[in-house]
């Protein structure tokens, strides 16, 4: 029983690492000092008298040796400052606590956001691993490229060669007979004053058979060069010309070089050489060998196309490959009508017999003189308004024709302008099935730019030239059936302008009302003024690839063709009487073809 009412202290929870015996043992201590101060009291002390010692010689009082109650409390003072040392302890024991806490807080925040890299490291490694198979497998690829022979040409210096061409054998039938080969000559065709008008013709020929070469080369990223060979042979040595596709034997169709720059808004191209006129419709911009020819086995095509083939030096800028410009300067060659009949003391020179690399006078043949060099202007715009491609071009030419003129006594050269405008569009009416197309020219002094051939001028009765006002207008349509079937259809025309300079008995001019066409119906007759009014033509046709693979290609196709020549009205050889005559005769034709072709490359 705590008779003394002893208090009961909590032990600290601080005192970590303190026994509990220790803890017992100081807390009894201080509780026993306690008690045994306030038992005796300061009073009790006080009342102990001191002990004192009596001499013969000094009277001395002698100290009392320390009580236990005094012991007790320096016992309870160093208690004190063991509680207050291990206060202490324990405010720094705690601060280390919340120290280590936060380390390890810390601890396990790295740990975490170690982990989540890991995870992430890995998952990146285990995609990389996923994409090392691709990835060594292009470059294999890129190394077996390199060493494997390529197939898709003949290499030679870094120079990419493609041979092309094809074999054909070809066949025509017409129901009168021109005398011509694979080409046909439209405005040709016989009239009834003719034998040729009352027989038909059949030919069988390979001479449209062809062989090209394509060379390219990249002298860097952004500049490229080509060249492009392409021949046939279908020249006539001593009837080869330069009205509209320049052929001379060995036949070249094609032979220019072209350079391309690359730019970051488009591009430049400059072209030297022969080729198609930049006239010539195109399939896509202004780009060499993309040239939209009529599908016909005819190789004069199709009344209503315009187009020739004749060296030229071109410069074509493009504007992120959707708007093209070009510009052309074209060898000049002019075609003439005149029925040699003008004023006394007039003459003319126009032409020249051929000299130098040319058949001679003694073959027929003349080159016409020329001053300038035609000049021909295009621009092109692509679009594919919901999903049907649509091309579109607008161009126009310049032409000069140059003649020697004696009149009235006085000899000079005169030059007189001419030229025409123009446009065509492509348009994929349904993608991928059915192509519509329409190309046109207008102007002066544009016949030998149609495959019609209808004369650039004439000249009225004192010999000076005037261009003959012509049109051309070309309309097809091609339908894919299939990978294997083209079947295509074309209606064309070109058209001229009647001139009447002079008078009955001197006259001159195309379609002049003074030409005599009174024997035009008439066999053996040489009354007919025979001058060209318009040619009409109707075509139809197919192309079937009967085999397509590494070993070539190999195709036929049949063609039909109806044409009508309308002459201008003449007068009876009877002048002023009654017309007993067909005044503007026609002269037709109807014509089939066939063509097989093997195509090597």
């Amino acid at each position: 029983m705590n008779l003394l009412g002893t208090r009961h202290v909590e032990p600290f929870g601080a005192y970590q690492g303190v026994p509990n015996m220790l803890k017992s043992s100081l807390l009894g201590g201080a509780a026993l000092a306690v008690c045994l101060v306030y038992a005796s009291g300061p009073a009790a002390a006080a009342d102990q008298p001191a002990k004192t010692v009596h001499s013969r010689h000094a009277h001395k009082t002698v100290a009392r040796a320390p009580s236990a109650a005094q012991e007790m409390a320096a016992e309870v003072a160093a208690l004190k400052s063991q509680i207050e040392e291990l206060k202490q302890a324990q405010a720094a024991q705690a601060a280390q606590s919340q120290q280590t806490e936060a380390q390890l807080t810390a601890m396990k925040t790295q740990l975490t956001d170690a982990q989540a890299a890991a995870q992430s490291a890995q998952t990146q490694l285990a995609e990389q691993i996923q994409t090392i198979p691709g990835q060594v497998q292009t470059q294999v690829a890129q190394q077996v490229d390199k060493v494997k022979p390529k197939t898709d040409g003949i290499y030679y210096k870094g120079v990419k060669i493609t041979p092309g061409g094809f074999v054909a054998m070809e066949t025509v039938f017409r129901s009168h007979n021109e005398g011509g080969d694979i080409g046909s000559s439209y405005i040709g065709i016989p009239l009834p004053n003719v034998a040729q008008g009352h027989t038909s013709e059949e030919r069988f020929s390979a001479r449209q058979s062809r062989v090209s070469l394509l060379a390219q080369g990249d002298v860097s990223k952004t500049v490229h060069l080509a060249g492009y060979v392409e021949s046939d042979f279908l020249g006539g040595a001593l009837t080869a010309n330069s009205n509209e596709s320049n052929s001379y034997n060995p036949r070249m169709r094609h032979f220019y070089g072209t350079i391309d720059w690359d730019q970051p808004w488009g591009g430049v191209e400059f072209l030297g050489g022969q080729t198609w006129s930049l006239l010539t419709l195109d399939s896509y911009g202004i780009t060499p060998r993309s040239e939209v020819t009529p599908l016909t086995i005819d190789a004069q095509y199709v009344v209503g196309f315009t187009w020739s083939r004749q060296p030229q030096m071109r410069v074509v800028f493009n504007y992120d490959k959707q708007l093209w410009f070009g510009v052309s300067l074209e060898n000049p060659q002019s075609t003439f009508f005149s029925t040699g009949k003008f004023n006394p003391g007039v003459s003319i020179v126009n032409n020249i017999g051929g000299g130098a690399e040319f058949p001679g006078p003694a073959a027929g043949y003349f080159l016409s003189l020329n001053k300038y060099p035609d000049v021909a202007a295009k621009a092109v715009l692509e679009e594919n308004p919901g999903g049907h491609k649509l091309h579109i071009e607008g161009y126009g030419i310049l032409r000069s024709f140059y003649e020697r003129l004696t009149a009235a006594g006085t000899t000079g050269n005169e030059n007189v302008l001419g030229g025409g405008v123009g446009g065509a569009a492509i348009f994929g009416l349904v993608p991928g099935l059915v192509d519509l197309q329409a190309s046109g020219l207008v102007g002066k002094g544009i016949g030998r730019y149609g495959s019609g051939q209808l004369p650039d001028v004439s000249f009225d009765a004192n010999g000076n030239i005037h261009p003959v006002q012509e049109s051309q207008i070309l309309l097809g349509a091609i339908g894919h059936v299939g990978a294997s079937l083209d079947v295509y259809g074309y209606a064309g025309e070109e058209r001229q302008q009647a001139q009447n300079y002079g008078n009955s008995s001197i006259y001159n001019g195309v379609g002049s009302v003074y030409l005599n066409n009174a024997g035009c119906d008439i066999e053996g007759s040489s009354v007919c003024g025979n001058s060209t009014h318009y040619e009409d033509m109707l075509v139809f046709g197919f192309w079937h690839r009967a085999y397509s693979g590494k070993f070539g290609k190999i195709q036929w196709g049949m063609q039909y063709t109806h044409e009508d020549r309308h002459l201008f009205p003449g007068y009876g050889a009877t002048g002023a009487g009654p017309v007993t005559f067909n005044a503007a005769p026609v002269a037709r034709e109807d014509m089939f073809l066939t063509s097989f072709r093997y195509y090597p490359f």
